[in-house]
């Protein structure tokens, strides 16, 4: 199939499928006497793929990695492993942004909890002090 059909297919643009061909994570097409590069059918599943790894927080390499030559003979454990190791990578990341979270939280809560009395220049002073920031000059 050209480009263009498997791009429609796909969802991809046209130099996306290129780009990925020049990385060697979609097998180099055969070309028509005219020049058009001919995709086999597999390359909707190899490209479908693709997406949803980068989708899953794949990188290009590790992709590259996990991709068969022949998309029927997949390594499973070492599939297996990548997937749990992406799931743990994962996991990791939500720590960090639940931990994120909750700092900005306490932060907004400190600084909304400013006696009305109080200015803003002083109410600074006091936010930086609870965050156990001084301003020593």
């Amino acid at each position: 199939m050209k480009i263009g059909e498997l791009a429609k297919r796909t969802g991809m643009a046209a130099s996306a499928i290129r780009f990925y061909e020049s990385k060697g994570l979609l097998k180099v097409a055969s070309r028509q006497a005219n020049g058009y590069r001919d995709y086999p059918p597999d390359a909707v599943a190899v490209l479908t793929i693709i997406g949803d790894a980068q989708q899953a927080g794949f990188s290009l390499d590790e992709i590259k990695q996990l991709l068969p030559a022949d998309i029927s003979s997949w390594r499973h454990d070492e599939l297996i492993t990548a997937l749990l190791r992406k799931v743990a990578d994962i996991e990791a990341l939500e720590a960090r942004l639940a931990r994120s979270k909750a700092h900005i939280q306490s932060l907004i809560q400190l600084i909304n909890s400013k006696p009305e009395d109080m200015d803003c220049k002083v109410n600074a002073a006091r936010v930086m002090a609870g965050m156990g920031i001084t301003n020593d000059k």
